[in-house]
């Protein structure tokens, strides 16, 4: 198992726009199986964007179906070169960052989303998902863009530290 370090704010890599994915091959497939053994060895991870370990190129893993917020989901992606194609609706919820560690805190994201992206081949894919999974997603390209979300919450009153067990 290959776990890298995970980059925590303020490490100003975390605020740098990520330039696209340009070569699709075996060493992009292993940094995306790299990037998802990373995310599950940290607490609750369900997403991760390669900005955090210090790549700064525009990937991102998600996997809620593990999540302890059962939803609908489309299991493991791997995404290269996302872009939301649509966003529809709005809800409030609450949430953390493996880069911005004891911290959680309340955002608005969109309720629906349409996203397309790379798969590790480089054909271009488009997905719809809804609720907890678009949440996660938009909140992974966000780091794409050098965005965390503490830059989104909605009051500073709703930024709280995390209690652990």
């Amino acid at each position: 198992m290959s776990v890298q370090i995970i980059l925590t704010n303020p490490d100003a890599r975390l605020r740098q726009v990520s330039s696209p994915v340009e070569l699709f091959n075996q060493q992009l497939e292993a940094q995306f199986e790299t990037l998802q053994q990373t995310m599950r060895a940290g607490p609750g991870g369900v997403g991760i964007a390669a900005p955090q370990v210090g790549d700064n190129r525009r990937m991102i893993v998600v996997d809620c179906s593990e999540s302890l917020r059962p939803c609908k989901n489309h299991g493991l992606l791997y995404m290269a070169n996302p872009a939301i194609e649509s966003a529809k609706g709005e809800r409030l919820g609450r949430e953390g960052c493996l880069s911005v560690p004891d911290w959680v805190g309340m955002v608005s994201r969109a309720a629906e989303i349409r996203v397309s992206y790379d798969d590790v081949y480089g054909k271009r894919q488009q997905i719809e998902a809804v609720g907890f999974e678009a949440r996660v997603i938009l909140h992974e390209i966000d780091h794409l863009d050098g965005v965390l979300f503490i830059d989104r919450v909605v009051s500073s009153r709703s930024l709280v530290r995390r209690m652990h067990a």
